[in-house]
């Protein structure tokens, strides 16, 4: 997992005003948190931290006020709903070999059986406890030759090394379920052949 470096500045202002102000010079309002200390309210760089967030759970190093080394994932990113530019970032404070709770993403690769089946993701992301700087990008589940009818349990998927599983094992992850749509469709047509007759 890669380490992002970003320059962040602790802010002084605070409320609705200020933080739009932040935000006019292309910069985000943030709050460092966690190991029991107090909140730490920064202003971070709006575009670095952007590319940043692309990668999820990224490890963000803060160079904070020029003083400070610290390391962070992010918790909560509030968005604009509309323009989708970043609005607040919640960061918790995290240290190398401390172990960590993350929601990775689940991809999936292999084509399903033949059949008109379709593919539901019950969990979009796998809760897994991870070392801080070695949290998974994410983790792919093969699909291949799947009929309706399957389904694929967390403790079904092979982890990163390194990475637990957070959360229940039976949990159904992936599921194939048959093509009703088409099969109704084509019920309705001999139907409607049969009306006709």
């Amino acid at each position: 997992m890669s380490e992002v470096k970003i320059s962040a500045a602790t802010r002084t202002e605070f409320g609705k005003g200020a933080a739009r102000r932040i935000r006019r010079d292309n910069k985000v309002p943030g709050v460092l948190y966690g190991h029991g200390s107090d909140p730490l309210h920064l202003t971070l760089p709006g575009h670095e931290l952007l590319l940043a967030l692309r990668t999820p759970n990224v490890l963000i190093a803060l160079d904070i006020d020029g003083k400070t080394n610290e390391l962070a994932i992010p918790k909560s990113v509030q968005r604009d709903p509309i323009k989708g530019f970043l609005e607040h970032v919640d960061l918790q404070l995290v240290q190398r070999g401390e172990t960590v709770t993350v929601e990775i993403p689940v991809l999936t690769e292999g084509e399903l059986a033949a059949g008109g089946n379709l593919l539901e993701h019950v969990l979009n992301t796998l809760t897994v406890e991870a070392e801080a700087t070695h949290i998974p990008e994410s983790v792919t589940v093969s699909v291949e030759g799947l009929a309706a009818g399957s389904s694929i349990l967390a403790k079904d998927i092979t982890l990163p090394k390194g990475a637990k599983l957070a959360v229940d094992e039976d949990a159904v992850v992936i599921q194939v379920l048959a093509a009703q749509a088409e099969e109704a469709a084509e019920g309705e047509e001999a139907a409607e052949a049969a009306a006709e007759a």
